[in-house]
């Protein structure tokens, strides 16, 4: 959600909660509603106890394929008719990890993302992402279940059937001799120092047939631009909510990394 713009319209929100061993990240359609009962519930993100290792977990599976592997183990509910009590599906879609900074050397973070639901193909030429035709809402009867709680939740993990997951790492930045800083070229987009701020490109093994330019693009830039402000741009093949839970993990605390 841009600021002070009255056609400004909301995307996503997200709420944190911590927890003992942990911190999630509950992502919402609305700002007022952060239920997983909620049919405006759209996934989380959860970390572990150091905030260096990341999930991301969607509340609707991926693909055609994952839809109908669930379909033949599970019944099918109408949102609206999902009791509260039922704890929501959450499918594991990727995940994030900050490098550990043992020997505390300058420079910004250093991450990478491991994308499971999307196939390095999909940024080859002719390769698409996968993308799911419908939304249903599944409860699968022979699911084990955490109980008495209205956040609890099934997990299974969504991973595309053939090829490998695409990978994405942060890009290098080069040392400014006459700022004395690491700096990126976020062509006027971000325009505050902040070690929160990062670009993402693609990590690609040489044998695979994806070209330098698709390699050089950034798929996923945040940063700073004001108090408590911050700018995300995103670009195929990742979605809205996999861009914002990114982004959201830089928000965790990470003395670690720093």
């Amino acid at each position: 959600m841009a600021a002070e713009d009255e056609s400004d319209k909301l995307l996503l929100a997200a709420k944190k909660i911590r927890r003992a061993t942990s911190t999630d990240f509950v992502i919402s359609l609305v700002a007022e509603d952060f239920s997983r009962a909620s049919n405006t519930y759209v996934g989380k993100l959860r970390s572990n106890f150091l905030g260096t290792k990341f999930t991301i977990y969607d509340s609707q599976p991926p693909n055609d394929a994952a839809v109908q592997h669930i379909s033949r183990q599970s019944r099918r509910f109408n949102t609206k008719q999902v009791s509260p009590k039922l704890p929501a599906y959450n499918y594991s879609v990727a995940t994030i990890s900050y490098e550990l900074n043992v020997l505390r050397t300058r420079g910004p973070r250093r991450m990478h993302c491991v994308m499971h639901s999307i196939p390095v193909s999909a940024i080859q030429e002719g390769g698409t992402a996968p993308t799911p035709t419908s939304f249903p809402q599944f409860i699968d009867e022979k699911s084990t279940c955490a109980k008495g709680k209205e956040s609890a939740t099934c997990s299974t993990e969504a991973t595309p059937n053939s090829g490998e997951a695409l990978v994405l790492k942060n890009k290098a930045p080069r040392w400014h001799e006459q700022l004395q800083c690491w700096c990126l070229n976020f062509k006027g987009r971000v325009t505050v120092a902040s070690v929160k701020n990062f670009q993402l490109v693609a990590a690609v093994d040489p044998s695979l047939d994806v070209s330098a330019a698709e390699q050089e693009k950034v798929i996923l830039q945040f940063g700073k631009i004001g108090k408590d402000i911050f700018t995300m741009d995103y670009r195929y093949p990742l979605s809205a909510f996999q861009a914002f839970a990114i982004c959201l993990s830089s928000f965790d605390t990470k003395p670690a990394c720093e």
